[in-house]
């Protein structure tokens, strides 16, 4: 009688390992997190918590740039930073994903590199 339930409980253990080697494969990388539509941001823009969406308003696209108006930076259309947005919205990447930190990466609409 404890041989099966000895094998179901080793089944169980393995099964367990296995969802969480999954869960670690997927999850655990050691690299950016995912954008609100699935796609991921680069490594050189997001530590995991340096990226997020933003409103069609926190950004002024001028003559000039980017304006960033938490911190009135002003980013040149052609500065490495700027980058084409996959989802067709704008996305920001800030030092410590912090409101008042310095611009990583800008993700803007049908523009950028």
């Amino acid at each position: 009688m404890t041989r099966p339930f000895h094998s179901m409980a080793g089944a169980i253990t393995v099964a367990g390992l296995l969802a969480g080697l999954v869960l670690v494969g997927t999850h655990g990388k050691a690299w950016p997190h995912d954008a609100p539509t699935g796609w991921a941001y680069p490594q050189n823009c997001c530590s995991g918590i340096d990226c997020r969406e933003v409103p069609d308003a926190d950004i002024i696209e001028g003559a000039r740039g980017y304006e960033i108006r938490k911190t009135h930076e002003l980013i040149p259309m052609t500065d490495p930073k700027v980058k084409m947005s996959p989802d067709g919205k704008f996305h920001w990447c800030s030092v410590g994903g912090l409101n008042d930190s310095r611009t990583i990466c800008l993700f803007v609409p049908g523009r950028g590199a």
